[in-house]
């Protein structure tokens, strides 16, 4: 067997796995796709350094597709990974899904049925859940050293108002302007369910203020959402996060019977009981091992060389690699939290039930069930901001792009 033909579709945000792709052993790049000219200019300079001058480019899905591939990476627009994905599913491709899975109901339940008639790999690339800390916590907490879980806090905050020019370009209906407070869940919370196994029953939804540095990027949404999970044993999770919140912070924890894991830095803070001895445990501070010194100095932690390594080796059946990598049961889990959170949220808070849709006669109630912000996707159940489009003048978005084209930070 050959090395597996990979095509990347998004050659922004994906040119951390083209870059990956040029060290690989098991796979390589075959094809790129990217609307705009430039990024793809850029990527070709890049491969043809490597000395990979076969990689076709090509600027628009469709001619894309009709490559030769066997796989393909989605690190195109987050709002709009679910419909390419089934796609590729429904062309014999393989897929790995950038963030995020889905952005309705509708299109979770599409997406786990694409995968489930197709039978290929679809693996989702949550980087958070890769770095050596949480990879050691979900170790440890498997484990069973600090028994079952009863709480647990995943907290993603990175303020993007100073690079908001470099990753909106001055569109106002580009994704990041129009995504709802607690659409871009599954850092926060995406860790603690691939740490514990444990899948989320119910969520309540709630968002912060919007401010006025947010208005003026453009930016429409509020700038931190939380969830609050029921998760299936009875245990809870606080799950924060935000793109506008000052400062930058990320803070994973899980609290069991007998002890507690925490994040911190790039190191574990532990507490565990000793057996049999109630109350009498001790702390412990450690830098775990890294799993494959390949991974070391790779994005997000090392997170980013995890994600496309294990949907590689899971493609050629490595079942160590499909154990540790995250299917469309629990990346549609991850997703549709933030989802039902923000219908919590327009419905005054209101705690939501969360469907397992792993089983087929919960899935009827969400066919058809587009609610979200995004006007081209949500139809009839389109759900705009309270401050609205109106309230942001074009010049704004005028002001942002030239602040792009310029390389001037937010």
């Amino acid at each position: 067997m050959g090395k597996l033909k990979i095509g990347v579709f998004g050659a922004g945000r994906g040119m951390t796995m083209v870059r990956q792709l040029f060290k690989s052993e098991d796979a390589e790049l075959v094809a790129v796709c990217d609307k705009y000219q430039p990024i793809l200019d850029r990527c070709r300079r890049e491969a043809e350094a490597a000395g990979m001058d076969k990689v076709r480019y090509f600027p628009d899905f469709d001619s894309f597709i009709e490559s030769d591939m066997d796989a393909v990476i989605m690190a195109n627009y987050a709002n709009e990974h679910a419909p390419f994905a089934i796609r590729c599913l429904e062309s014999g491709r393989h897929v790995m899904s950038e963030v995020l899975t889905c952005t309705t109901m509708d299109e979770a339940v599409r997406l786990i049925e694409a995968v489930e008639r197709t039978g290929k790999v679809y693996s989702y690339a949550e980087n958070y859940c890769y770095t050596p800390p949480r990879r050691e916590m979900r170790r440890r907490y498997r484990n069973g050293d600090i028994g079952e879980l009863i709480y647990a806090e995943g907290e993603y905050v990175h303020d993007c108002t100073s690079i908001w020019p470099q990753i909106t370009y001055g569109e106002r209906n580009h994704w990041r302007n129009d995504m709802h407070s607690t659409f871009y869940c599954t850092h926060s919370l995406g860790p603690i369910l691939h740490m514990t196994g444990l899948r989320p029953i119910r969520v309540s939804g709630f968002q912060s203020p919007y401010t006025r540095p947010q208005a003026e990027l453009g930016y429409k949404m509020p700038a931190a959402g939380l969830e609050l999970v029921t998760l299936e044993n009875g245990a809870f999770v606080k799950s924060l996060h935000g793109c506008a919140m000052k400062p930058n912070s990320d803070n994973y924890q899980i609290n069991g019977e007998y002890g507690m894991f925490k994040q911190k830095g790039g190191n574990v803070l532990a507490y565990v009981e000793q057996q049999g001895q109630n109350c009498r445990g001790e702390w412990k501070e450690y830098t775990p091992e890294p799993e494959q010194v390949a991974a070391v100095g790779s994005g997000h932690g090392g997170g980013d060389f995890f994600t496309t390594y294990y949907f590689i080796r899971s493609i050629i059946g490595d079942e160590y690699a499909l154990e540790n990598t995250i299917n469309v049961y629990d990346a549609v889990d991850m997703c549709i939290c933030g989802i039902l959170a923000y219908k919590s949220i327009v419905d005054g808070n209101k705690s939501y039930d969360v469907p397992n849709l792993r089983n087929i006669a919960e899935r009827d109630a969400y066919r058809g069930d587009t609610f979200c912000s995004f006007r081209n996707i949500g139809g009839n159940m389109y759900v705009p901001y309270e401050i609205g489009d109106k309230n942001i003048p074009d010049s704004v978005y005028e002001e942002v792009e030239r602040r792009w084209r310029a390389g001037e930070p937010g």
